[in-house]
C-alpha cells in the first residue's frame, strides 16, 4: 500500500526518470541515499528505501509477486514481490517475460510525412559511376587472407608517411588496409561466402575510390575468388583496381615495393573525384551501440532514433544490427514490418541466433556484459528495449544477411552479432557510409573506411572521454535538452561529417578497426 510522507519532497524528476507513464519504476539519474523522499506527479510522495546506483531502478509503487515489472511500457521482468521505493535487482525480479509472436493482421504503416525533395537537406559527397554516393574517398588495400595482411598493413603505413599528404591530394581521405585473421584454408561453404562477400563489398564500397587486392597465392580465398564476387554484382565494378600476388612477385619485400608503386600511380586518379552537393537521401546510416548503460535507452538511443527518422523521411536508408540485442523486443520490430513475411523474417533472425547460441551452451539473455550490468542493464530485455530505439519509429522495410546490401531504401535489419569489432564492419559492408555509435560507458572503436560518430548517453562519460566521443545526449538526462533537440543535433552532425566538413573523433585518432563475422548466417 502506498504511503505519503512529507509534503515538501523534491519532484522525482530531479533524481530519476519515469520513461513511460505505464511504468511502475523510475531510473535513477544519480545515486540515491536510503530514506530519500520524492514527489510523484499528482502529489503522492514515496520514500526510496535503499542506495540505488545511477542507471538502476526503484519501484514507484508496489509490484505484487508474479506481476510484470515495466519499463518503456513493456515487461522487463517478473516481480518476486517488490515494495514501493525498493531497489529493483535480481534479488527481487526474475528475468522471465512473456514471449509474444502473434503478427497483427494489419502491420505498421508509417504516416505520410516523408519530406518532399525540395525540403531535404543536402551534403557534399563523392558520386560514383554507378550512382551511389560516398562520404569518404579512400585508397583501400584488401588482403584476401591473413597470409597477405602483413604486407597490406605495411604498404598502407609506409604510403601514408611517404606518398600521401592532404595538401597534395585534397580529395583523398587516406590509404587504408583491412588486415584480418581469416581465409587461407578455412572451411568451405558459408564461412568463405561471408568472408568474400564482406571483402568484395568493401572493395566495391562508395567510400572507396581505388583498390589494391592482395593474396599470397595458394589460399582458398584468393584473388580469383574475390574477382568472381565482384563480377557477380548488378552494378559494374568501375574504379581503379590492381592485383598483387605475393608469391608471384617474389615475396614480402617485393610485394610491398610493388604495392607502393601502385599506390603512387593510383593516388592522382582517385584524387580526380571531387565532392558535389547531393541529397541526404543518398546517405546510408548504420546505427550501433556498445558499452551501454541504463541511460543508453533513455537518452542516446532514442535521440539517434529521431535522427534515423529524419533520414528515412528524407528518403535515406538506416541499417540496424546486433540481433542478440533485440531479444525480448523483437515483437515490437516485427509488428512494424511492411508486411507479414518481413515480420516473420525478423523472428527468423532471432530464432537462428538462439539456436546458434544453444550450440555453445549459451542463451541470449546472457548477453549483457559486466559493464552493462554495472550500468543498470540487468538483463537482455532491458538492453533490447533500449537498443531498438536507435532505429526510430518508421516501418521495417526488410532484413538482410550479415554484410549483405539492402535492395531498397528505408529501415533494414542486418543479421549480426553484438560484438562491436564484427558488427560495425558488417554494417559498412552492407553499405553504411557513416555510422553513429551510442555508448554509456565509453568506447573508442572506429572503422577502416567509414566515419564512426560516438554519441554519449550521459554527461559524466562525455566530459571524461570528450576527446573520443563526438556528441552527448546527456542533456536528456540532465533535463536541459529534449530527445527531439538532441536528435536534430545528431542529424546535423551526421550531415557535416558526411560532407567532410569535420572528422569523427575516431577518424582523428586513426581508429581503423576491421574484422568480420565468418559464421553460418543463413537465417532469412
Amino acid at each position: 500500500m502506498s504511503t505519503c510522507y512529507t509534503t515538501d519532497a523534491p519532484p522525482i524528476s530531479e533524481y530519476a526518470i519515469i520513461v513511460d507513464p505505464r511504468d511502475n519504476l523510475a531510473v535513477v539519474k544519480q545515486e540515491t541515499v536510503p530514506g530519500l523522499e520524492l514527489g510523484l506527479p499528482g502529489g503522492r510522495v514515496i520514500r526510496v528505501n535503499a542506495r540505488v546506483p545511477a542507471g538502476h531502478r526503484f519501484a514507484t509503487r508496489d509490484i505484487p509477486r508474479d506481476h510484470f515489472v515495466l519499463q518503456y511500457g513493456q515487461p522487463i521482468g517478473t516481480s518476486l514481490d517488490i515494495a514501493e521505493g525498493e531497489y529493483i535487482s535480481h534479488d527481487n525480479m526474475s528475468d522471465e517475460v512473456p514471449v509474444v509472436r502473434d503478427l497483427p493482421a494489419d502491420l505498421y504503416t508509417p504516416p505520410p510525412d516523408y519530406f518532399p525533395v525540395s525540403e531535404r537537406s543536402t551534403f557534399m559527397g563523392f558520386r560514383r559511376p554507378d550512382g551511389r554516393v560516398g562520404t569518404r574517398n579512400h585508397v583501400l588495400i584488401v588482403p584476401t587472407s591473413m597470409c597477405a595482411s602483413h604486407e597490406a598493413l605495411q604498404i598502407s603505413t609506409i604510403a601514408e608517411f611517404t606518398l600521401y599528404s592532404r595538401e597534395k591530394y585534397p580529395n583523398v581521405d587516406g590509404i587504408v588496409p583491412i588486415p584480418h585473421n581469416k581465409g587461407c584454408g578455412c572451411q568451405d561453404g558459408s564461412t568463405i561466402d561471408v568472408m568474400l562477400r564482406t571483402l568484395s563489398n568493401y572493395a566495391d564500397h562508395p567510400n572507396v575510390g581505388g583498390v589494391i587486392l592482395m593474396d599470397l597465392g595458394c589460399e582458398k580465398t584468393n584473388l580469383t575468388k574475390v574477382e568472381q564476387y565482384l563480377l557477380q554484382r548488378e552494378k559494374n565494378f568501375n574504379k581503379p583496381v590492381v592485383k598483387i600476388g605475393i608469391q608471384e612477385v617474389g615475396g614480402t619485400q617485393a610485394a610491398i615495393e610493388r604495392g607502393l608503386k601502385e599506390v603512387e600511380l593510383m593516388l592522382p586518379e582517385v584524387n580526380h573525384t571531387i565532392r558535389e552537393e547531393v541529397s541526404v537521401s543518398e546517405l546510408v546510416l548504420g546505427v550501433k551501440c556498445g558499452g551501454s548503460d541504463g541511460f543508453s535507452g533513455i537518452s542516446a538511443n532514442p535521440s539517434l532514433g529521431r535522427a534515423s527518422d529524419l533520414l528515412i523521411r528524407s528518403g535515406g536508408t538506416v541499417l540496424l544490427t546486433e540481433v542478440p540485442e533485440l531479444c525480448g523486443a523483437e515483437h515490437l520490430l516485427a509488428n512494424r514490418a511492411k508486411d507479414a513475411e518481413t515480420g516473420r523474417a525478423v523472428y527468423r533472425l532471432l530464432d537462428w541466433y538462439k539456436e546458434y547460441a544453444s550450440k555453445f551452451g549459451a542463451v541470449l539473455n546472457q548477453n549483457p556484459s559486466p559493464g552493462n550490468i554495472a550500468g543498470g542493464l540487468l538483463n537482455i530485455t532491458i538492453k533490447s528495449l533500449g537498443a531498438m530505439a536507435k532505429a526510430g519509429t518508421t516501418r521495417v522495410e526488410g532484413v538482410v544477411e550479415y554484410a549483405e546490401t539492402a535492395k531498397a531504401r528505408g529501415l533494414h535489419i542486418m543479421q549480426g552479432p553484438g560484438y562491436d569489432q564484427e558488427s560495425t564492419p558488417g554494417l559498412v559492408a552492407a553499405g553504411a557510409t557513416v555510422v553513429v555509435f551510442t555508448t554509456g560507458r565509453g568506447t573508442t572503436i572506429g572503422n577502416a573506411i567509414a566515419p564512426v560518430i560516438k554519441l554519449a548517453s550521459n554527461t559524466p562519460v562525455f566530459d571524461r572521454m570528450s576527446r573520443d566521443l563526438d556528441l552527448s545526449a546527456g542533456g536528456v538526462i540532465d533535463g536541459t535538452e529534449s530527445i527531439d533537440e538532441v536528435g536534430a543535433r545528431v542529424f546535423e552532425h551526421v550531415r557535416r561529417v558526411a560532407s567532410g566538413e569535420i572528422q569523427a573523433k575516431a577518424e582523428e585518432h586513426k581508429h581503423r578497426e576491421f574484422q568480420f563475422w565468418a559464421e553460418q548466417t543463413v537465417s532469412l
